[in-house]
């Protein structure tokens, strides 16, 4: 089963420097999560992860119905409720996502949100085919160019 893991680390993910901090504390910080990073590449399990820069990079496209839409460039949210990384695993189940991301190298006051993720499959085998064909197109492109 795929999961999407969330971290919301709190006002830091606002932050223009880098959200590992200067020093000691940051260095095992940052070796800590490549670690942790590796056992998930270890055990087959990490399919994609990445880092967030802040929200002031960034922007939301609202969708008001009838093909309209309008853009709210950032920030553009509490900066308690920022997404600031994630991480895409495979997993046997819930219970086995929970157990990966209690191993997670986070500070105090950060939050891991887990979530199942929709594949092709749960929407029948035309939607699942339709998307292998599409992944193949994709690794096509990758490598002409």
């Amino acid at each position: 089963m795929r999961f999407v893991m969330l971290m919301y680390p709190g006002p830091q993910a606002e932050t223009e420097q880098s959200p590992v901090p200067d020093g000691p504390e940051g260095e095992k910080l940052l070796n800590d999560m490549m670690a942790f990073n590796q056992r998930l590449v270890d055990a087959g399990m990490m399919l994609g992860g990445e880092g967030l820069k802040p929200t002031r990079h960034g922007a939301r496209v609202r969708f008001a119905g009838g093909g309209k839409t309008a853009v709210v460039d950032g920030p553009f949210t509490e900066t308690k409720e920022v997404l600031g990384g994630y991480w895409i695993i495979e997993a046997k189940d819930l219970a086995d996502a929970i157990a990966w991301a209690r191993q997670a190298p986070c500070p105090a006051g950060e939050v891991i949100e887990i979530r199942p993720v929709w594949t092709p499959e749960d929407f029948g085998p035309e939607a699942a085919a339709v998307e292998r064909a599409q992944m193949e197109q994709i690794e096509a492109q990758k490598k002409d160019g």
